[in-house]
Parts: C-alpha cells; structure tokens; sequence
C-alpha cells in the first residue's frame, strides 16, 4: 500500500538512497515498458490507431504503421509503411516500402518493395522493384516491376499495324523467349 508519508522523504541521509535496480520507464497507455537504452537503439515508428481518420496529404520522415483510415495522399519516400489489418486506405502511396495487412484502394509506388500479406488487399497498380502478393491476399490492378534506373526496352511492344512474329508452342516448363527486331 502507498502511503504519502513514504513518498516524501528528505534528499539526504540513508532514506534517500535510490533502489537498485532502477523501474522501467511504463507508458500508461499502452502498458509496455521500456527502458532508456533500449528506446535508443530502437527505430522511430509512429502508430495511427484504428479510430483515427485522417482526410488530405500524409508526409512523413520516420516508418508508420496505420489501423486507422486514410484519405488521401501518403509520402514516406524513405520509410516503411504499414497497413495493419484493420487499416482501410483510400489513398495514392509513395513509400520506400509497403507491408499490407488491410485494405488499400488507390496506386502504390515504392522504391524497394510492396509486400501484400495474406488477408491484404490492394485495388489500384503497383510500382515497384519487388512485389510479394501472399496466398489468400487479394488484388486488383496492374504491375510495374521496373527497376531504378533501368531503360524502357525500345521495342517491348510492336508498334501499330506491324505483324508480331510468330512463336513455337512452348513446352511444360521451358521459359518462353521472343526476339523483338532482325
């Protein structure tokens, strides 16, 4: 039980003595604990609960994890983004990369890669390097997997009114291959 008493004492004299081993540091509001050496060496993520509602442009320098909803635009062009699984987004994403747990209606470019997890769900194209879709995940669009910096082939397409060339049937497990010019 605590008394008042106990908590003030003076400064001085063995009563003021610090116990040994010093209490965690315990956010109220979420009940974990953490100490100082170890907040220090973690990275910066911001959380955005699953009441929040945020409508307009969302920037950002550090990673974010989202279970709220988004309308808008969201730019974290070196940063994770996470879209946990009660997070609904109606939005156009910039990121480094994007983890989907939930919902994401709208284009998503990342630099590095776009994970879509299962239970994810993702309407609206992707752009990126690398793209994992998980069994069980949903989407719907388009894919662009070009590489930073990398070309656009000059004749990846016939052009109009210019026959394609005509190619053997492929066999079971033989990659398919097709020569574009002379």
């Amino acid at each position: 039980m605590w008394k008042r008493d106990e908590a003030v004492r003076p400064t001085s004299g063995p009563a003021a003595t610090p116990p040994s081993s010093p209490a965690p540091n315990v956010t109220a509001s979420s009940g974990h604990s953490r100490s100082e050496a170890g907040h220090s060496m973690e990275k910066d993520i911001v959380n955005i609960g699953k009441s929040v509602v945020i409508k307009g442009e969302l920037n950002g320098s550090e990673d974010l994890t989202i279970e709220g909803h988004v309308e808008g635009t969201i730019q974290l062009r070196e940063h994770v983004l996470t879209i946990g699984p009660n997070g609904k987004i109606k939005a156009q994403v910039f990121a480094k990369s994007v983890i989907v747990l939930g919902e994401v209606m709208g284009n998503v470019t990342a630099s590095d890669k776009v994970d879509i997890r299962d239970n994810g769900s993702v309407e609206g194209d992707l752009v990126s390097p690398r793209i994992a879709i998980a069994e069980g995940a949903h989407f719907k669009g388009s894919i662009d997997m070009q590489r930073k910096g990398a070309p656009q082939p000059a004749q990846a397409k016939p052009a109009a009114g210019q026959p394609q060339q005509q190619q053997a049937p492929a066999q079971a497990g033989a990659p398919q291959t097709q020569r574009v010019g002379a």
